[in-house]
């Protein structure tokens, strides 16, 4: 499984049209083989500062997605008119567990948490 980070700067003005360009994007992502889930997150010490998080089922899935061709526009609107500044990290997840769903959970966490 693949992480998807992307974090924002947004300027204060424009941050009403991200959030339209968002919407009208999501749909798409259901189109794509191998989409995940996506949650925004925005920061509480810097302002205007957001977190996009996707899970990709693997890179060529985040492939199809960067290479649709209304995210691609989405895109050029973005680094013109949107964001004063971004960063993309792409990441393979080594372990996903949680409180009460521990399979991945490393022997030691699940020892001490018993």
């Amino acid at each position: 499984m693949c992480a998807k980070r992307k974090i924002h700067f947004k300027r204060r003005s424009h941050i009403f049209a991200q959030r339209i360009i968002a919407t009208e994007l999501k749909p798409l992502l259901q189109t794509i083989d191998g989409f995940i889930s996506i949650e925004r997150f925005a920061s509480m010490a810097v302002e205007g500062k957001i977190l996009s998080l996707s899970f990709w089922r693997d890179e060529q899935a985040v492939k199809q997605w960067r290479n649709l061709e209304a995210h691609r526009a989405a895109q050029t609107k973005g680094r013109g008119k949107i964001f004063d500044d971004y960063r993309i990290r792409i990441a393979e997840v080594a372990r996903d567990y949680a409180m009460n769903e521990r399979d991945e959970a490393p022997k030691d966490s699940t020892d001490w948490h018993h």
